[in-house]
């Protein structure tokens, strides 16, 4: 019997894929080895099964995208999480998150928790200027439940990566989204000696799956040319084509329509803080210095 599931965990050389039929604990067939494919959590596959208890792994359909650390494809959005206060939300770190999941195909939202601690209107701010640069932003305060269901309509037909410093709350998020307990990072761990081995996992939601993405704040822009980083920022993007000169930088040239949109409020200062400080860091690495393929 053949069918089409996703793989939602894999440990050890077995795969557990989520049909319609449950969940069927497979092996990958040998054609994988021998082409050098790793089935990995998220991929969209089909198996074989006798019993709708063990299978193999038949086919892997193409990828849309791939992340290495944590090793997980077909991400649909990576909402990152961040609190309004306690601690204090990074913007540049945020910034950086959205360019990485940019870079990877993957739709960057935002989550901003602990709104119950919001006593100066910092939460309308840091929505107004993410809304503004064209993401989605969603409410919440996990310690009081509100905002949670407009958060779980947005998952639904969806793979969704949680990404976020500690303390912000997304553990408790997930906790409530799942309705169950997670791990630190939500990973499997198998121990080997006095190693740890993290294994990450797909949890089913009504349609669609979350995930937590620990160590995602850790990556870096690297892979990105200093010319192309406007791409993945949507507010420059889209004025990019207003700038007197071709390939305009929108730091030191005259007539620059990015500039003059952050002159009018129509860019926040936050946001192209953050652009300048990608671009003259991106500008220093030489292309051999380049990482290679995270993700892609």
């Amino acid at each position: 019997m053949l069918l089409k599931g996703t793989i939602i965990k894999g440990i050890g050389g077995f795969y557990y894929v989520d049909t319609n039929e449950g969940i069927i604990e497979c092996r990958a067939r040998g054609k994988f080895r021998k082409n050098e494919i790793l089935p990995t959590v998220g991929d969209s596959v089909t198996v074989e099964t006798t019993d709708l208890k063990q299978g193999s792994v038949k086919e892997i359909e193409k990828r849309k995208n791939l992340l290495v650390r944590p090793a997980v494809s077909n991400i649909d959005t990576l909402m990152i999480v961040a609190a309004v206060a306690n601690p204090q939300p990074d913007t540049s770190l945020i910034d950086k998150m959205l360019v990485i999941a940019a870079k990877r195909g993957i739709k960057g939202a935002l989550c901003i928790n602990k709104s119950d601690l919001d006593s100066a209107g910092d939460t309308d701010k840091l929505k107004e200027c993410y809304e503004n640069a064209g993401y989605k932003v969603f409410i919440t305060s996990a310690e009081k439940g509100e905002g949670i269901s407009e958060l779980k309509a947005e998952l639904r037909n969806k793979t969704t990566a949680f990404a976020g410093l500690s303390g912000v709350g997304k553990s408790s998020i997930l906790t409530i989204i799942t309705g169950r307990e997670l791990e630190t990072g939500d990973t499997s761990r198998i121990e080997r000696g006095k190693h740890t081995t993290r294994h990450v996992e797909l949890i089913k939601i009504e349609d669609g799956y979350v995930f937590d993405t620990p160590g995602f704040s850790q990556l870096e822009v690297e892979d990105i040319k200093a010319g192309e980083l406007k791409d993945y920022f949507p507010e420059i993007e889209k004025r990019d084509s207003l700038c007197r000169f071709r390939g305009c930088s929108h730091i030191s040239e005259p007539d620059c329509a990015v500039k003059e949109a952050l002159k009018n409020g129509e860019i926040s200062q936050s946001r192209y803080d953050s652009y300048v400080k990608m671009y003259e860091k991106l500008k220093m690495i030489k292309d051999w210095e380049r990482g290679g393929s995270n993700g892609k």
